[in-house]
């Protein structure tokens, strides 16, 4: 088996969840490739045009990645995948959270503005307020912190 391929039992478990496609026009392409190139895209972090030519043409799962984002698909999958895991007593409903630490954010998007510019206080505590953190948290901190190496 390759690396992110789904196993069988993996695959037996999400083909129930996937939207069942109407049998006109082209044949349909393989759903458990599809979903295959999707995680591969999503574990090995490579652009979509980057995705090996053994899973297909990367147009074709782009799409369908993106029709399953917005018909909620993936919700129910995570919905169902946490049903299992409770059932079976192995997620903690204190620490469950999802991983995003492979998703890299612009320096706008922390409020750092452009490359040497000024830190908005007004950003990061807007932030810190959208996390729910009050504001003697870390974030004022690292505000003042990085005022301080400015001056």
């Amino acid at each position: 088996m390759r690396r992110y391929e789904l196993t069988d039992e993996q695959w037996e478990f999400l083909k129930e969840l996937l939207p069942r496609r109407a049998k006109t026009g082209r044949p349909p392409t393989d759903l458990r490739t599809i979903v295959t190139a999707i995680f591969w895209i999503l574990r090995s972090g490579a652009p979509w045009r980057d995705l090996p030519e053994r899973y297909g043409s990367w147009k074709t799962v782009y799409h369908w990645f993106n029709q399953w984002r917005k018909d909620g698909t993936w919700d129910r999958i995570l919905e169902q995948l946490q049903i299992r895991l409770d059932q079976e007593g192995r997620i903690d409903w204190d620490l469950w959270c999802v991983d995003g630490s492979t998703i890299r954010a612009s320096r706008a998007a922390a409020g750092g503005g452009e490359k040497g510019g000024p830190m908005s206080r007004q950003t990061t505590l807007w932030a810190a307020q959208e996390a729910g953190l009050e504001p003697s948290c870390t974030w004022l901190l690292t505000a003042k912190a990085c005022r301080s190496r400015r001056k």
